[in-house]
């Protein structure tokens, strides 16, 4: 796991190593740098696999390839074994990273096919002078790039590292910020820096000549709604997870679980003590208030099951009192503004003292289907159907088995087509924002539409399945965009690595070719994993209602941090950068206070993080 950073143009070493220092978070243990005449690389290592030959940036044999590389090749031994038949020589004993070098020698710009792993990769080509930057499947791992004058790109793993460049500008994308507003993140390929973009999950960028060039080398495949479910297919996903968590189990140093007690993580704990032959060590957040009853099932679900398996088991607790301080942290984690969630955050400072690596269980929602928007999927589906269709018996049978609240569902399927119901779930609709803006932002944002973003994206999935559909969305958009850059961002600004066993890509692959009845039904979530689990897991925590990794946060600014709120929110404040009308944000926080619920909530944690990105970022 490292920090990578660098850029093509002229050599500067100074500029270089501030930018890598700026990433010394992502790895305390070391550091490397490399310059030829047109590029320059650099990384911060987390000492992880091959503690003793794991430097970088790391070359072939004859040094014509140069890679710094973000991340974990959990299939490097049997590559380095295929190689090393091949003909090529390694240096290190182990070191994942030589692995990379050796396969684009084989395959070119293939090479990232062959992986398994989490990974953002910088390869420099000598005789070429070719820029090439991958990133993983999923998106486990971030990359960001800016493209300047003269054919010169700069790249690095967090927007902090591309920012200390003089010639990437600060310049704010106002398009970002109103997708920000309604999705509670930037969604890829912007930022929320106009000059600086996201590379996206699954998406190649080769620069040569000044030129550069972006394609996707991974697409996600969905099952359509009359795709074959195997009967076998309970037995076949447990040996994918299985073999998924065995082999993120491969490390030089010690390391743990992420123990939220709900399903996913569960899975993951109870399989790792199955496979190996020590104690796993789980870490369990809690909270100190004492009217806090699904929070409370949290910890007793955990403390659950880390008796049944024996766990080496750790808890953090937290209070109110802890919110606000913390909150300029995790402002700098992030570099953009983000007001999802940030629990992470606390329980990673516990996990850092005792082990460098943990294993959760990030993806199982986006994969086998939990949100509201996937279970109401099939019921609109249904209700917008053509005058004179009618659903199927089993459609039928599976829509009373989902107990859906039918007020809610005719009421998203009244909005429009599939995208503008989906978009019924944002924080904030179109009609909301233009309402929140100052006629300084209207002008800044005229044209841009996140109800159009939303429909574009979920033309690309192919399938007609509802329920693959909405997956779909979330695979290429919430996945990537909130989901891992929370678990990333603020597991490395305590210098942990986070790796999820459920986005495997041989997991991935398989659970989307499924089709969306054996994720959401008969009558329940995730229906095929559960079906997996049972007899791993005890029946109580399968059948358990989803209760999501989630701070009390509504709760606690409502109680204890009114006067925090409307210092962070007061009018003077907001003047300042002008985008938002005073009088909406001072009513919104009103309203909270006067009567909390958790849309209201929800809207002030979007607006404070805003606020408090901009003074840093933009006016800072």
């Amino acid at each position: 796991m490292c920090g990578i950073a660098g850029f093509v143009g002229p050599s500067d070493r100074t500029l270089l190593e501030r930018m890598v220092s700026s990433l010394t978070h992502r790895g305390p243990d070391d550091v490397g740098y490399w310059s030829a005449a047109r590029v320059s690389l650099g990384m911060r290592r987390l000492s992880i696999v091959d503690l003793a030959g794991g430097q970088q940036p790391v070359f072939n044999e004859d040094h014509t390839v140069a890679v710094c590389f973000n991340g974990e090749i959990y299939n490097h031994p049997a590559l380095r074994a295929e190689l090393t038949e091949r003909g090529h020589r390694f240096r290190s004993d182990h070191s994942d990273t030589e692995v990379i070098v050796h396969l684009y020698e084989e395959h070119g710009d293939d090479f990232a096919q062959h992986l398994n792993g989490m990974f953002a990769i910088a390869l420099w080509d000598l005789r070429a002078e070719r820029l090439l930057l991958v990133r993983d499947r999923a998106g486990i791992k971030p990359l960001y790039f800016a493209i300047l004058p003269r054919g010169r790109l700069v790249f690095g793993s967090e927007p902090k590292a591309l920012l200390v460049h003089p010639d990437v500008s600060r310049e704010p994308d106002f398009a970002a910020l109103h997708h920000y507003f309604s999705l509670k993140n930037v969604p890829a390929p912007r930022s929320a820096f106009r000059a600086i973009s996201q590379l996206g999950p699954g998406e190649l960028l080769t620069l040569r000549d000044g030129r550069a060039e972006r394609r996707r080398w991974w697409t996600p495949r969905f099952g359509q709604p009359d795709a074959p479910l195997p009967a076998d297919a309970p037995q076949r996903l447990l040996a994918l997870l299985e073999d998924s968590v065995r082999l993120q189990m491969q490390s030089d140093v010690p390391f743990g679980a992420y123990l939220s007690g709900g399903v996913d993580s569960s899975a993951v704990v109870a399989l790792m003590s199955r496979l190996g032959p020590e104690r796993v060590k789980t870490f369990t957040l809690t909270y100190a208030d004492d009217d806090l009853e699904n929070k409370d099932a949290d910890r007793r679900f955990a403390r659950e099951i880390a008796a049944r398996f024996n766990t080496d088991h750790h808890e953090r607790e937290i209070h109110h009192r802890d919110l606000v301080p913390a909150i300029e942290g995790v402002v700098e984690a992030f570099d953009e503004p983000f007001s999802g969630v940030i629990s992470t955050y606390f329980l990673t400072d516990l996990i850092a003292d005792h082990v460098k690596v943990a294993l959760s269980g990030d993806g199982a929602d986006e994969l086998f289907g939990s949100y509201a928007p996937h279970r109401l999927a099939l019921p609109i589906c249904m209700r917008d159907q053509p005058a004179g269709s009618t659903p199927s018996a089993a459609e039928r049978a599976e829509l009373a088995q989902l107990s859906i609240d039918s007020a809610l569902a005719n009421r998203l399927a009244a909005a429009g087509d599939a995208a503008a119901a989906r978009m019924a779930f944002a924080l904030n609709d179109e009609a909301a924002k233009l309402a929140l803006y100052s006629p300084v932002m209207v002008a800044a944002v005229a044209g841009v539409s996140t109800e159009d973003l939303i429909r574009g994206r979920m033309a690309e999935s192919g399938t007609r399945d509802p329920v693959n559909r909405m997956l779909h969305l979330d695979f290429e958009t919430l996945l990537p965009d909130q989901v891992l850059p929370f678990v990333d961002r603020l597991s490395m600004a305590h210098s942990v690595e986070v790796r999820p066993p459920f986005l495997d890509h041989r997991l991935i692959e398989f659970a989307n070719a499924l089709p969306g009845s054996a994720k959401i039904g008969p009558g329940r979530t995730k229906h095929v994993l559960k079906q997996a689990l049972r007899g791993v897991l005890p029946d109580a925590v399968l059948d358990r209602p989803k209760e999501g990794f989630l701070m009390p946060v509504n709760h606690w600014l409502a109680r204890y941090h009114e006067g925090w709120v409307r210092s962070v929110l007061a009018p003077e404040r907001l003047r300042r950068h002008g985008l938002l009308r005073p009088e909406v944000v001072t009513a919104l926080v009103d309203e909270f206070h006067q009567s909390p619920h958790n849309r209201a909530g929800d809207r002030l944690w979007n607006l404070l993080m805003f606020q408090l990105w901009w003074e840093r970022y933009i006016d800072g």
